[in-house]
């Protein structure tokens, strides 16, 4: 295994895997998400996307959902090679092929939060994903006990239904019902967390 150097600020180093056998949403039928986790402020990505995805495909989908707002990774760590090598060499400087303790902790952690933030929901889990992404990065990291969008940016995130003008809420029926579905959301997305950091912590934390 390879030694590398602890990154000393956000997007330096990122871990990447994918989630797969997940339900079907999206308009493009997404059955799995790809994770890319930064090592330094613990900030997840999530980004739906399909098992059967080409090399190509996932990295356009890197170019054009995530670059623009992390700048290029100078590494990445991954356990898995098929998407990476002959592609990605074209966006990150160094790729690392390695199975890293730490890496696969947090990919169980985050896999068994996927899994049952999307259990048993209703709506089309593609776009209540947001609401888990938030949570996550607006919450107490165990690992670091800090915030992760603290440790990213220097603030933390304004969560949507902070937002909403008191006004229009009760004046408009539409405007209740996004609020309360992005509540319920965000609230479901917790107590995924909770219940899934706490079962990782029993099963793989020893």
């Amino acid at each position: 295994m390879i030694k590398i150097q602890e990154p000393r600020r956000a997007w330096e180093i990122v871990h990447m895997y994918w989630v797969t056998g997940l339900p079907l949403g999206g308009d493009r039928g997404y059955n799995a998400c790809l994770v890319i986790v930064d090592r330094f402020s613990k900030t997840p990505i999530f980004l739906p996307c399909r098992k059967d995805d080409t090399a190509m495909d996932t990295a356009l989908l890197i170019w054009n959902r995530v670059i623009s707002w992390t700048g290029i990774f100078p590494n990445v760590i991954s356990d898995r090679d098929p998407k990476f090598p002959q592609h990605y060499g074209l966006i990150f400087t160094n790729y690392l092929k390695q199975n890293y303790p730490s890496l696969q902790t947090t990919t169980q952690k985050l896999m068994g939060l996927e899994f049952k933030y999307c259990d048993g929901f209703t709506h089309d889990r593609c776009n209540l994903l947001p609401a888990l992404y938030l949570a996550y990065k607006t919450s107490i990291h165990a690992s670091t006990n800090q915030i992760p969008a603290i440790v990213e940016k220097g603030w933390n995130s304004k969560l949507p239904q902070d937002s909403f003008r008191k006004e229009l809420v009760e004046i408009h029926t539409t405007s209740a019902s996004f609020k309360g579905m992005l509540k319920n959301a965000i609230k479901h997305a917790v107590r995924c967390m909770e219940d899934s950091f706490a079962y990782a912590k029993e099963k793989w934390d020893k």
